[in-house]
């Protein structure tokens, strides 16, 4: 026999707990958002956090607060946000690297990118360029790899660190080319510039952002930019796909939050995000830093995060690139 007061308390309980994200997401945002971005303050990320915040920030009527945890090539910060409550209070504006590289390259990950983040919107991505020192008789890209192929693989080509995408793009570039050449990584795209300029490496593959300047004034020399169309700030620069290299690659920017967040604050912030990126002065700010601007549904980030991951999963293994 049913003890009907237990029965009863039961289904109150259950009916509450059915109820509570919709009561969640109806009172969302009442307190001020923190958006971590799982880089250090300064960089590309975090300038478009930044701009992204403010305006966000006032089409909810609440204040979002930008919060660097840096470390771990993006995987410290990206599983904090991974592991936090799921009421909307906590998000990332985070990189492709978090979201579909680096379960392929560190031997122990701390999150499932499928699994434990909830995708909201892709916001912008940059493609990549290989520049080349004006030493480097290479106009191009097969002739790039034909000189080092001349001098058995003994050219250099810098990235922005290992794993990275330039280091990715690199390493592809190379199988398609069926000619080695000596990777040297750095830590960021400034100081493999430094060293680029300085003749102390013949080519770099990294975002083009911190390139452009330096390849329009003619210090360097755009050999390929990694977009399906000749990218607007580098419009004399071919694409590596006009030149006989399928190499389509790029650091893209999503907005992420823990797994299990609310529908209705997914489909708030996807709504609110879009409208931002729509703003003039953020899609022009955005091109300034170099990047294209996103958009769009959850989904489409979700399948981009798969996407990119079945992609450069084939180049890693090719490669054996791995990490600590």
């Amino acid at each position: 026999m049913f003890n009907r007061p237990l029965w009863i308390a039961l289904a109150s309980w259950c009916l509450a707990a059915a109820l509570a994200p919709a009561a969640l997401a109806a009172d969302w945002p009442s307190k001020p958002i923190t958006l971590v971005v799982p880089f250090p303050a300064g960089g590309s990320t975090d300038a478009v956090a930044r701009l992204i915040a403010q305006r966000l920030g006032a089409r909810l009527n609440q204040t979002l607060v930008v919060e660097n945890k840096a470390g771990a090539g993006g995987n410290l910060g990206t599983d904090f946000v991974a592991k936090a409550a799921p009421d909307g209070y906590t998000l990332a504006l985070t990189t492709s690297g978090p979201l579909a590289n680096n379960k392929l390259l560190y031997k122990a990950m701390p999150f499932d990118p499928a699994k434990d983040l909830s995708p909201i919107v892709l916001v912008g991505e940059i493609p990549l360029v290989f520049a080349a020192n004006p030493s480097v008789k290479a106009h191009n890209l097969k002739q790039f790899f034909d000189d080092a192929r001349a001098k058995d693989g003994r050219m250099t080509i810098a990235n922005p660190g290992n794993g990275t995408i330039g280091h990715l793009a690199a390493a592809l570039t190379q199988a398609i080319a069926k000619t080695d050449a000596i990777d040297v990584p750095y830590k960021g795209d400034t100081p493999a510039m430094s060293d680029l300029m300085g003749g102390m490496v013949d080519m770099v593959s990294a975002p083009l952002t911190a390139f452009v300047a330096n390849i329009k004034a003619g210090k360097l020399k755009g050999l390929a930019v990694t977009s399906k169309k000749r990218f607007p700030l580098l419009p004399d620069v071919p694409t590596a796909i006009e030149q006989g290299f399928e190499v389509e690659a790029s650091v893209w920017f999503g907005v992420v939050g823990p797994a299990q967040l609310p529908a209705a604050v997914v489909k708030r912030l996807n709504t609110e995000i879009n409208a931002v990126l729509a703003l003039p002065e953020v899609s022009a700010r955005l091109q300034e830093y170099g990047a294209t601007v996103g958009g769009g549904t959850p989904e489409l980030l979700a399948e981009r995060m798969a996407s990119d991951a079945v992609k450069w999963k084939k180049v890693i293994d090719s490669a054996r690139i791995t990490l600590e």
